[in-house]
């Protein structure tokens, strides 16, 4: 599995601002609802379950919000660079710039897995954060992440 079939250009942001993590959550439930046909408060309490098992956030500024959804009918994906770096209580203590959003239905525990890993494989690499860093537009941003380089 790679990143692309996790998101498309549509499901990139750049400037998503956020005042903590419990709004990040919150506005990544909203934006995924309008998309999914699953109520933010549904997403957002998933969200919200998963967070109190541990923290999502990997280190190297980036986190990794995922749970499986009720209603969900299909894997979503979100990626999204804030606008300021936000306290997410990441493995490492560093502010978090960089957020994936993965919902995963339900049931399919091998799709699960392999998702996360397609997106922890791309994000633990700090040059390739670099460049994600470094991209202007959405655009830019989703090329960088599914196609390489601009």
């Amino acid at each position: 599995m790679q990143l692309r079939d996790l998101i498309g250009p549509d499901q990139v942001i750049v400037g998503l601002r956020a005042g903590d993590k419990v709004q990040l959550l919150g506005e990544l439930a909203r934006r995924a609802a309008a998309r999914v046909e699953v109520p933010a408060p549904a997403i957002l309490h998933a969200l919200s379950t998963r967070e109190r098992l541990g923290s999502t956030g990997f280190g190297r500024g980036f986190a990794l919000p995922h749970a499986r959804v009720d209603g969900l009918g299909r894997r979503f994906g979100l990626l999204a660079r804030l606008a300021r770096p936000i306290d997410f209580e990441a493995i490492d203590g560093q502010p978090v710039d960089m957020v994936f959003l993965l919902l995963i239905p339900p049931h399919g525990e091998s799709d699960h897995v392999a998702a996360l890993a397609a997106v922890a494989r791309e994000m633990r690499d700090q040059p390739t954060l670099q460049k994600i860093r470094a991209a202007k537009t959405a655009a830019a941003l989703y090329q960088t992440v599914v196609e390489g380089a601009p």
